[in-house]
């Protein structure tokens, strides 16, 4: 059958999923149907060996691995220890309690790398405490949503580790190219909340507590019991990937059991906190890793019937120049980062557009460092926006989607900002990875 029909597997993937059916099974089925239209019998065969390329592949153990570390570090109070001595610091700061909230997304989404886990736990610390500080609402909103979505931008982040795989790209190249621009964004965050709260106090003002200021020494030993074990945590972590130590799995491994190791030293390693862990860690884990098989039975069946070189044939025939392909692909991304997660994104667009970049000359560590910075600036864009869903299920009544709306534009603009800072500097993605050099874990 002709090329054209595997061009149709989108538009069903598509009803599929906006009729409610799951996204991993929506893939399933869509490559199924369509791998025995094209292909009959034989694609059952095809089908399978997607399912075990999935099983067997040992980066994708990295996954459930940095899931309980995240679980762990949520569940045994360590995130609540660690926002208190950040707090001590922050909070006679003009925005300070904005402030924290970003410093401890910064840590956490560097010792954690799930997104939607970052949020919640940013969000149930800081809110209340906003709130009875008479916070703007809406500088709140977008305060705890910009914090949580750092887990897309900063390594180790579940995304990069399912994109490595899937676009052929080193996952340590990709943790080291995503690392300046990740702080960076921080950065801006945190100027921003800086600024707004010198230029308009009233929105973000200064805690005035009668409580009596801690002393000094005190205060240094409270941060560096709270500090100094995350700090070793994530070295421990991202540290050895970056300088070809160890691959994804074996840190993603020794961060799990660092996290069980800080637990048991907080005296929080309780039999309940395990098994809550153990639990979140199961269900997540199911959840993305059938996302992923079905993806690649997807993407699988697409190349087969000629999809890939179809897609390229229109492209190069519309007679747009390799920077405007680039664009209308990072534009796709963005509006299907609307209505799909993440990882669902990643494992549908990529495949197609990885070989349409090599093949225009982009380097593939560059457009993928930039990809996942959309794909961030997706998560908080109204009005889909998936950070704005996980913040309405935690924030009170009185926190309406206005706000939420109206709060998150200033730190979409500062990740607009940022994304254009690596499209036109590539240095900004590749600088690191060039510069630490050693093996190229995939």
């Amino acid at each position: 059958m002709s090329s054209y029909l595997a061009l149709l597997m989108f538009p069903a993937l598509m009803t599929l999923i906006i009729a409610g059916f799951p996204i991993a099974f929506s893939m399933i089925l869509v490559a199924t149907g369509f791998g025995i239209i094209q292909f009959g019998d034989v694609a059952a065969y095809q089908l399978l060996t997607k399912i075990e390329d999935t099983a067997s592949n040992s980066i994708l153990a990295a996954v459930p691995l940095f899931i309980f570390m995240g679980a762990m570090l949520e569940r045994s109070g360590i995130a609540e220890r660690l926002f208190e001595a950040i707090h001590m610091w922050t909070r006679r700061l003009p925005g300070g309690l904005g402030i924290g909230a970003i410093i401890l997304g910064t840590l956490f989404a560097a010792s954690s790398g799930v997104v939607g886990a970052t949020e919640a736990v940013i969000g149930m610390l800081a809110i209340p405490v906003m709130l009875k500080h008479h916070y703007s609402k809406s500088l709140m909103s977008g305060t705890i949503c910009a914090s949580g979505s750092l887990g897309t931008a900063i390594p180790p982040s579940i995304t990069v580790v399912v994109l490595g795989p899937v676009a052929g790209v080193s996952v340590g190249s990709l943790f080291s190219g995503l690392l300046i621009p990740g702080f960076l964004m921080a950065v801006m965050f945190l100027v921003y909340i800086i600024g707004i709260a010198y230029l308009k106090p009233e929105m973000a003002p200064r805690i005035e507590e009668q409580t009596p200021d801690i002393a000094l020494g005190e205060k240094i030993r409270i941060t560096l019991v709270a500090l100094v074990p995350t700090m070793l945590l994530i070295f421990t972590v991202l540290g050895t990937i970056l300088m070809g130590l160890a691959t994804p799995t074996e840190a993603a491994a020794c961060g799990a059991l660092g996290a069980i190791i800080l637990a048991a030293a907080y005296r929080n390693l309780k039999v309940t906190v395990l098994w809550a862990s153990a639990v979140k860690t199961v269900n997540i884990s199911a959840m993305i890793l059938l996302i992923v098989m079905g993806g690649s039975m997807f993407a699988g069946v697409f190349f087969a019937s000629g999809g890939m070189a179809t897609v390229q044939a229109l492209l190069m025939d519309t007679g747009l120049s390799p920077w405007m392909i680039l664009g209308l692909i990072l534009l796709i991304a963005f509006i299907a980062g609307f209505v799909l997660d993440l990882i669902s994104v990643v494992l549908i667009i990529i495949p197609v557009a990885m070989p349409i970049v090599r093949m225009l000359g982009f380097d593939e560590i560059w457009f993928c460092v930039a990809f996942l910075v959309v794909l961030q600036t997706s998560y908080l864009t109204p009005p889909l926006a998936p950070a704005i869903f996980y913040l309405r299920a935690i924030t009170p009544p009185e926190v309406t989607l206005k706000h939420m709306y109206k709060g998150v534009v200033p730190f979409i603009l500062a990740q607009l900002v940022v994304l254009a800072l690596v499209l036109a500097f590539p240095e900004i993605a590749l600088w690191l990875p060039d510069v630490m050099g050693g093996p190229s874990w995939r």
